[in-house]
């Protein structure tokens, strides 16, 4: 089922990818509507992958709008893989605005990412992505703090804030190294935060983006969330392939 389950979200992104980048036109309500369609060997999401220590490969799609004064809104999709056999697919709609505190350099970005798994409603929630940037030449730092609005993956009474920085660097021959080092902050009965981190490289060939990128985080067997199956949470090499319409 999960196998299945994989081919088909992955024919109705490429197939919605298709769509977009035959369309003549693809302007809507004063802004242009884009698609990226990403498959990789696993997701890995501050620390913890998603598809039970990369269980199986995914295939991720995002359809978004995006208007020129910097608000834009759409949906990212990909398959997963829990020990709960109801959560196979997340489904995450988002909007937000993003631009610049006046002529200063530094950038802004504000979403409201909703996390909606199909069969298994019980888990949803939404995080509120806050986000400061300053591009250093050809180097990029950005700040992110992102609490949760609700319960944290629908655990009653539990919330959550995300802090990472997200630097960045293009070199001249096309290579981009990129990382993130962050800390879950997680409150609760029984909760408790983890710090994640990640490194990699990303370049562009023939239209194609290609990402090698080592996932870690501070996890272990006395954690008190996740203590009994820390092995998600293990250090790992991701390997992604991605195209943009």
């Amino acid at each position: 089922m999960k196998t299945r389950t994989t081919f088909l979200l992955s024919g109705a992104l490429l197939s919605l990818a298709m769509t977009v980048q035959a369309a003549d036109d693809n302007q809507l309500l004063g802004g242009t509507i884009n698609a990226n369609v990403n498959f990789a060997s696993d997701y890995v999401f501050r620390g913890e992958s998603e598809t039970l220590d990369g269980d199986i490969p995914v295939v991720q799609g995002t359809l978004s709008w995006n208007h020129n004064e910097g608000w834009y809104a759409g949906v990212f999709s990909s398959n997963i893989k829990f020990a709960d056999p109801n959560l196979e697919i997340v489904t995450a709609p988002f909007i937000g605005k993003a631009g610049e505190f006046g002529d200063s350099g530094f950038t802004y970005d504000v979403m409201l990412f909703s996390y909606l798994y199909p069969g298994a409603s019980y888990s949803n929630y939404t995080e509120l992505w806050l986000k400061v940037g300053k591009q250093f030449g050809r180097a990029n730092l950005q700040l992110e703090v992102t609490p949760t609005v609700d319960d944290w993956f629908g655990v009653d009474g539990w919330h959550g804030v995300n802090y990472a920085l997200h630097p960045s660097y293009n070199f001249d021959n096309g290579v981009k190294i990129s990382g993130s080092v962050g800390y879950q902050d997680l409150s609760g009965e029984g909760a408790e935060g983890w710090g994640h981190w990640n490194l990699g490289l990303s370049k562009m060939f023939y239209g194609l983006n290609f990402d090698v990128r080592y996932h870690g985080s501070t996890v272990d067997t006395d954690h008190k969330v996740y203590g009994t199956q820390t092995e998600i949470f293990d250090d790992r090499f991701v390997v992604g392939i991605s195209k943009s319409f």
